[in-house]
């Protein structure tokens, strides 16, 4: 077993050995064990270090002939009693040798893990641990190391008196809801899904939702709380990304990325983010040679992206799988633990409009084309992309049905076909006479363009007099909604919506107002 940290040429070396494999089970390089392979080894790299000792989970054999010494400090050569320490926000990073008795200690510290992966142990960073792991290996510490960490954050102090609620709503849809310690208000919060106590700032963080809002200014009055509603200030917008005109010398995506997301079947949309993220990534250090990039550089494109772009936790995260898939699985290289935390997604409850609201968007449709591709997503609870990519074979008009094929997960399933949506797409079929796709366009497919609908969704909101932010998914959302309203059994709507488990689709228990009017606060149950 070969292991070292990754160098191209290194690999094309060693690739050559007759019979040389990668193990994704070990993550390392693996050459018959034989005189020849090892000789033909000590030619192209006379230090080789050889060790028998294969139980030992750290990298036995180094990479030390003429090559650029690793930035990597995880990987660092260890003495048999020595060990190396890095934080990482909420993460302590143990790499130790195999050692029976140090392996108890780390095992009694709750919640520690082995990472198989990176042959590293993985501590929680809570209160105390680092002196523990200090205390225990004292003068052994090889290497001790704090890592800063990118962390978008734009949180204001607040001062709010001891008889004062103030409830805040934020730009990622949540309130911060601030006052002082009062145990009905805060089991009414505790009552909230998705509520969250933040410890630093000592404030209280729900979703957003009016019903919630009007609940909390409620109780708070109730409880003879002066209580002040603010909104946030919009986010600052970011740097914009970078045009092919900026750079000198654009630098397209590696046609062997392209191919190695095809042949792993990646969905179209996971290419394009995957591709783009890329591309910013390699022309944001566009004078290094894209294999000459170093970890360092990639963690200071990382930290960027959040302190200077401002993107989305989404796009964050796509932009750190979109690295880690180029160095891990188009050029076989370790995987690697990169010093920025992932953001930690905000639970939103999503929006949903009433039926009487669902009624006037349609209603202001008058494109019979538009209006039966509306009715469509709603009465069967499509995503956009399910809907502009059916064709006219996947309505089954006998069994009233709707045959959704390669959907979100690559999964096929079947939905419900409404008769008044059936009677519509009758009426816009005869008058337009689609051929392959129920919906055509003007694109090179000649599939109908999802920004076009979203455009004439948009217009008939605003002339429906709707004044909640409504897209596309918000016709999906309500469908599960109001399906949940009238009492249809949760795992029917689950398998409607195509979800892999059962939690995503409880969601929907948590902003239905079924029976929400019979609830009663504990409140009034009081003699005031």
């Amino acid at each position: 077993m070969l292991t070292f940290d990754y160098d191209k040429e290194v690999i094309e070396h060693i690739r050559s050995i007759p019979g040389t494999k990668w193990s994704e089970t070990r993550q390392a390089w693996h050459i018959p064990y034989s005189h020849d392979a090892f000789s033909q080894l000590l030619v192209m790299y006379p230090a080789v270090e050889y060790s028998k000792k294969e139980s030992i989970p750290v990298n036995e054999i180094q990479k030390t002939a003429q090559t650029s010494s690793s930035n990597d400090s995880l990987s660092m050569e260890l003495s048999k009693n020595e060990v190396t320490i890095e934080v990482l926000n909420r993460k302590i990073i143990l790499k130790m040798a195999l050692n029976q008795a140090d392996v108890l200690f780390v095992k009694s510290i709750r919640y520690s893990r082995w990472n198989k992966h990176q042959y590293v142990w993985e501590i929680p960073n809570y209160p105390g641990n680092i002196d523990l792991l200090k205390d225990h290996f004292k003068e052994r510490i090889a290497h001790f190391e704090i890592h800063p960490v990118a962390l978008a954050t734009n949180d204001k102090v607040y001062h709010v008196g001891k008889t004062q609620c103030l409830v805040v709503k934020t730009n990622n849809g949540r309130l911060k809801v601030i006052f002082g310690y009062n145990k009905m208000l805060a089991d009414t919060i505790k009552q909230i899904p998705y509520h969250r106590w933040d410890q630093k700032n000592q404030w209280w963080n729900i979703p957003f939702s009016e019903a919630w809002l009007q609940k909390i200014k409620s109780v708070a009055t109730a409880q003879k709380f002066e209580v002040n509603y603010e909104e946030e200030p919009k986010a600052i917008e970011g740097k914009p990304r970078l045009k092919t005109e900026d750079v000198p010398n654009y630098k397209r995506c590696p046609e062997d990325y392209l191919l190695k997301l095809k042949e792993l079947r990646y969905s179209a949309s996971t290419l394009k983010s995957y591709k783009n993220a890329f591309e910013e990534f390699i022309n944001f250090h566009y004078k290094a040679d894209v294999d000459r990039i170093t970890e360092p550089m990639i963690i200071e494109f990382l930290r960027f992206l959040v302190m200077e772009r401002n993107v989305s936790e989404s796009y964050q995260n796509i932009a750190i799988n979109a690295i880690k898939f180029y160095y891990e699985r188009v050029l076989g290289g370790q995987r690697k633990i990169y010093l920025v935390e992932r953001p930690r997604r905000e639970k939103k409850l999503p929006i949903v409009l009433s039926g009487d609201e669902v009624a006037a968007v349609l209603n202001c449709t008058e494109n019979i084309k538009h209006k039966a591709l509306l009715m469509l997503i709603y009465s069967a609870g499509l995503r956009i992309s399910e809907a502009i990519h059916m064709k006219i074979t996947d309505i089954d008009s006998k069994r009233m049905q709707i045959r959704i094929r390669d959907a979100k997960g690559k999964k096929d399933r079947y939905t419900i076909l409404s008769e008044k949506a059936l009677e519509v797409l009758r009426i816009y079929y005869k008058a337009y006479k689609p051929k392959l796709w129920i919906f055509e366009g003007i694109s090179d497919d000649g599939r109908y363009s999802a920004r076009s609908i979203q455009t004439v969704l948009k217009a008939s909101v605003k002339k429906a007099g709707i004044t909640k932010v409504v897209t596309l998914h918000t016709l999906r959302h309500s469908f599960a909604t109001h399906l949940l309203e009238q009492g249809t059994d949760l795992r029917y709507i689950q398998n409607l919506l195509g979800h892999g488990s059962s939690k995503v689709t409880e969601i929907y228990t948590h902003i239905t107002t079924s029976g929400f009017n019979k609830i009663k606060s504990p409140l009034d149950a009081l003699e005031l």
